[in-house]
């Protein structure tokens, strides 16, 4: 018996939920050759690399269900932190917008821009692409594997424009020709954003029509509403999901559990198979414009959206009259050609430029052409937003995501420290969830979810994405002052068998797979 690697001395926490075992891990070929309990491997094994996990536990490498890393998964930077963190799988193309399928250089242009402030800039792409050339571009080129879903809000700007109305007929079918192409080409379901333009202008029609295509693989929606606005956004999904049977995973599912918690139960009741993510956190981290900028604002059309910045100056001001509490909530995260700001509170950078909050604030998304990122604090922020987190991560139905933005100078801690949240505070400190619940919700549960083959689970003949956990250490230690600090506590990270991370160390190897589902 010959291995490439063996993990030595562990303890194995499964994926199934069965209590936690002793045994050494047996991989050869990117694959789980053997799991040999008590004593060990036999004495005649041969063995290229062994890593010692005594104290440890191996878990399955653990898949952010909801990471912006489109563009920036290829920076070892990024990929340090996921893999500190214990990720080894990315689900990409969330919120409606993302590079691909774009048959158009202003499809391109408009889902690169208009996301500029949370993707980022692909590095080798620069016009029209399709799903299967974007999987293409992830595989074996990255330490990390990738999904991708397809974006609702990219493929209505390619057959729509900025249009701010019902599809018809034929827009219905051109979209819908994208979306069964998309899927036939490697995505792993269908993602919208309708807080974000042009997803925003969909109906629940329009959606559930595109929807019917994904047979077992899901919808997942960054929903109309959240917080107070939550039922009217989770009625909608139930609407989708009735009229196309399709399931569903909602994006970011946060705000009060005494809200959420009722709402995923009514939904269950009406039979629509729903799972969620979210994050350990209670501030949230997006667009600037999307926070600050009125609905009569066409910012999908982005010349046109920095055109009424001038000319509707005092309209605007009157929107913006009453913002004197909003303001101090906003820390400006991304800022490009004014990186000064990055990492101060709005009305902090205006103070220093001699401005109002609202007038720096318009001078900041005209100078930035809407590109400027924030964070954002919530009113929540306290022991009550606390135990929403708490009991919302605890429902069956809960997965991990990051929601990571790791663009800018000063992003959300969330990209670089939620899993390792999830762990070390969670798990060990606040017994939220046992490591075996831990294995399932972080890595079991997606991986059935998105249908990524052969992951998510430490068994005979899986692929060998394992991860080697100290449960006594790990924990997140970025911060909001601090959020670019990476995990510690996970040291060792296999994907497809290749050791990606030896000794807390970047080992230079991609054997990153494009994953499609199964």
């Amino acid at each position: 018996m010959t291995f490439d690697v063996l993990i030595s001395g562990g303890w194995v926490v499964d994926g199934t939920g069965a209590p936690a075992f002793r045994a050494d891990v047996g991989v050869a070929g990117g694959r789980v050759r053997a799991l040999m309990p008590g004593a060990g491997r036999p004495a005649s094994a041969e063995v290229a690399a062994v890593i010692d996990a005594t104290g440890r536990y191996v878990l399955p490498g653990l898949v952010d269900c909801h990471a912006h890393g489109d563009a920036v998964v290829f920076d070892k930077e990024i990929q340090l932190a996921a893999l500190r963190q214990g990720v080894t799988t990315f689900i990409l193309g969330q919120d409606g917008l993302s590079f691909a399928p774009a048959t158009s250089q202003a499809a391109f242009d408009y889902a690169s821009r208009s996301f500029a402030a949370i993707n980022g800039s692909h590095p080798s792409i620069d016009g029209p692409v399709g799903v299967a050339e974007l999987l293409a571009g992830y595989d074996r080129t990255t330490a990390l594997n990738t999904a991708y879903l397809v974006p609702h809000g990219t493929i209505r700007f390619d057959v729509m424009g900025p249009a701010e109305r019902a599809a018809d007929a034929g827009e219905l079918r051109a979209m819908r020709q994208r979306v069964e192409r998309g899927l036939s080409e490697g995505a792993v379901g269908l993602s919208s954003g309708l807080e974000y333009a042009p997803g925003r202008y969909a109906d629940a029609a329009e959606l559930a029509h595109l929807c019917e295509p994904l047979g077992a693989l899901p919808y997942v929606t960054h929903m109309r509403g959240y917080g107070a606005s939550a039922p009217t956004g989770m009625a909608e999904v139930v609407e989708i999901a009735r009229r196309s049977r399709a399931a569903v995973h909602v994006s970011h599912y946060h705000g009060p559990a005494g809200t959420l918690l009722p709402l995923l139960d009514g939904a269950r009741r009406q039979d629509v198979d729903v799972s969620f993510d979210t994050y350990p956190y209670l501030r949230s981290s997006t667009i600037l414009a999307m926070v600050t900028l009125p609905a009569w604002v066409p910012v999908a059309d982005t010349d046109r959206a920095l055109s009424m910045l001038e000319s509707e100056r005092a309209r605007l001001a009157g929107e913006w009259a009453s913002w004197g509490e909003l303001w101090p909530r906003i820390t400006l995260s991304h800022a490009p050609g004014l990186e000064w700001a990055e990492g101060m509170t709005l009305p902090a950078a205006a103070a220093k430029e001699r401005m109002e909050p609202a007038d720096f604030c318009r001078m900041l998304l005209i100078e930035t052409r809407l590109e400027a990122g924030c964070v954002m604090a919530r009113p929540d922020e306290g022991p009550a937003g606390e135990e929403s987190v708490r009991a919302i991560l605890r429902d069956p139905g809960h997965t991990g995501g990051s929601d990571g933005i790791y663009v800018g100078g000063h992003p959300h801690p969330r990209g670089f420290g939620a899993f390792a949240r999830f762990l070390g505070r969670h798990v060990r400190e606040l017994g939220d969830l046992t490591w075996e619940q831990a294995s399932v919700h972080l890595a079991s549960h997606p991986s059935r979810r998105f249908r990524l083959p052969d992951r998510g689970l430490v068994r005979q003949g899986q692929a060998a994405d394992l991860i080697v956990v100290d449960p006594l250490t790990v924990s997140d230690t970025a911060t909001y002052d601090d959020p670019r600090s990476v995990a510690v506590g996970i040291d060792d990270v296999l994907v497809s068998g290749v050791p990606v991370l030896r000794d807390g160390r970047l080992t230079g190897a991609t054997p990153g797979r494009a994953l499609r589902p199964v």
